[in-house]
């Protein structure tokens, strides 16, 4: 059972989902004003499901709230089918994106695709020591420069398939092939985005990548050098 934390002011919708969400075994904490999340405890929920057009303030600012914080999940839903809303979320750290209307089903299956991919058990493994950042394959754990940077999982993954295919060019199909349950957009854009959140977190300048180097036309080749020299 997920612990659900659910911002939206369109109360109807919003019960509508707890009572679907919670005949599913989920628990759900509803939040009509977007201030309340703001100042709750984010350790209490598993996800977020998060309202773009609220009082107060937008979804887009409740995510940057979050992220400063937290890599906790977050789906996002909008009454607006604008792809640049997308990439704005994406690019801020939204791990998935609905447009209303929808079926509750479908956000049910996505809450619980998102939940498997950041609750997924790996191995332990060494940590991955490079000469600006380290990353920890059995917590998740980035810290650049020492300083520590919350990853989603969206990011995590592509930042381990990276580290495990070291130069080589990874197109955009094969990223999305690899990264599993995770909710592409149909648009060219959505790996790009991912991509670069992922850069701006590891503080690697893209037109002068030390890290993920542009292939243009190809994809993405990742060229850090591990510091044991592997």
């Amino acid at each position: 059972m997920a612990q659900i934390a659910l911002v939206d002011d369109d109360k109807k919708l919003s019960d509508l989902l707890r009572d679907y969400l919670e005949e599913n075994n989920h628990r759900v904490f509803q939040f009509f004003k977007p201030t309340a999340l703001i100042k709750a405890d984010l350790n209490n929920f598993d996800i977020v499901i998060l309202d773009i057009l609220m009082p107060e303030m937008d979804g887009f600012d409740i995510l940057r709230e979050i992220r400063k914080k937290s890599s906790l999940p977050v789906i996002m839903l909008t009454a607006r089918g604008d792809v640049y809303d997308r990439i704005v979320g994406l690019e801020l750290g939204a791990d998935d994106y609905m447009s209303k209307p929808f079926e509750p089903r479908e956000l049910l299956a996505r809450i619980e695709a998102v939940l498997r991919r950041a609750k997924h058990e790996v191995k332990p493994q060494p940590v991955l020591k490079y000469e600006s950042f380290t990353l920890n394959l059995d917590s998740m754990e980035l810290r650049v420069n020492e300083k520590i940077e919350p990853l989603t999982s969206a990011e995590f993954e592509l930042l381990k398939l990276f580290c495990t295919n070291p130069f080589k060019v990874l197109s955009r199909d094969r990223i999305m092939n690899e990264i599993k349950n995770i909710a592409w957009e149909s648009f060219d854009r959505s790996v790009d985005v991912l991509v670069s959140r992922l850069r701006k977190k590891l503080h690697d300048n893209p037109s002068n990548p030390k890290i993920i180097k542009t292939v243009w036309g190809e994809g993405y080749m990742f060229i850090a050098r591990r510091k044991d020299g592997e």
